[in-house]
């Protein structure tokens, strides 16, 4: 089987290859990895393989995307921006290979599914030959929610993110170091046209993530309305979303306000949560146990705790989530994504 990876040489592409890995792709004989970049890429090696149980240790050669679709492969994962998918991915389509894309680009189309395995992988027909990933802030949102929703109905989301750097990719994570390093040692200050963000973010945050919209509110904002209500399958929820980007290298959280049509018990809702898959349950306050970005390192779950009553109106829940938004937020969803549909 082969199997297309496009933005091989991110943050994200690494991490698909890393978990490529983890979930037994590693296997030369079983599966042809086919990693696949920008001109500037093509003939960089990529180590592939070698641990969590996989045989041998190989170098991947990364090629272009047209060498990619000529090698007529039977999936292939995007992970290189909405530009690169809106080009390429009708194009791999059409030599009969299934597409997950992760980038922003096919998640609103009518035509195409947006898919959080655990909640609506029902959702991807034969038909479909692009389907599409969630951002990663939806992802840890609606999966922390699912079953509640299921059991109350959500009336209305209040959500406040405080994202990492690293969704913002390479570029971000050298400007927070190089921050670090001329506050700390007086190395130089990084470069204007080396920054990708208008602010400092060393010892600092931001409410601003995304682009600006006519509303006030930016695109990320714009995808956790949309893109809530498509996965769950309700276009009368209401959400109202503030996205903050903080000095943060392992993951995102989030501060969510969910109001219910139904009241809710407390204990159930602990119970929901603990059962609902790809959800650890994490609250004690007492114990100082909560989700932390650092609890969800490098993790695959989605971290929910400080579970609460909000005394301001009726059933109304307040919670807080954690998760790595390179793993679940992206890479892992999508090769859970690609493993739903093998098994299948």
């Amino acid at each position: 089987m082969k199997i297309a990876l496009l933005g091989a040489t991110g943050l994200v592409g690494r991490t698909m290859l890393q978990v490529l890995e983890e979930r037994g792709f590693g296997d030369p004989a079983k599966y042809e990895i086919i990693p696949a970049a920008s001109p500037r890429s093509i003939g960089k090696t990529l180590p592939f393989a070698g641990r969590s149980g996989c045989p041998g240790r190989q170098s991947l050669t990364v090629v272009s995307p047209d060498d990619a679709i000529a090698a007529r492969p039977d999936y292939a994962i995007f992970s290189a921006g909405a530009s690169a998918s809106r080009q390429y991915a009708p194009l791999f389509a059409q030599v009969g290979c299934t597409v997950i894309d992760n980038s922003s680009c096919w998640r609103m189309d009518p035509d195409v599914p947006l898919v959080v395995p655990e909640i609506n992988f029902g959702d991807i027909q034969p038909r479909h030959r692009i389907i599409a990933n969630p951002n990663c802030s939806t992802i840890q949102m609606v999966l922390a929610l699912s079953r509640l929703h299921w059991r109350y109905r959500i009336a209305r989301i209040v959500v406040s993110t405080y994202q990492s750097i690293t969704g913002t990719g390479l570029k971000a994570v050298r400007q927070l170091e190089a921050e670090e390093k001329h506050f700390v040692a007086g190395a130089p200050a990084a470069p204007e046209a080396e920054r990708a963000y208008p602010h400092q973010i060393f010892r600092n945050l931001f409410p601003h993530g995304g682009e600006p919209l006519s509303d006030g509110y930016t695109t990320e904002e714009e995808k956790l309305v949309r893109e809530t209500r498509k996965i769950l399958g309700d276009d009368t929820i209401r959400v109202s979303a503030t996205v903050a980007r903080v000095p943060v290298v392992g993951g995102h959280s989030e501060s969510i306000n969910v109001e219910f049509h139904d009241d809710y018990d407390l204990d159930e809702v602990r119970r929901l949560l603990a059962e609902t898959p790809g959800v650890v349950l994490a609250d004690d306050l007492a114990r100082g146990v909560y989700p932390t970005p650092l609890m969800a390192h490098g993790r695959d779950e989605v971290f929910v705790g400080r579970l609460r009553r909000d005394p301001s109106q009726p059933r109304t829940l307040n919670l807080w989530c954690s998760a790595d938004n390179l793993r679940k937020g992206a890479a892992t969803n999508a090769i859970q994504i690609l493993q739903a549909l093998l098994s299948n």
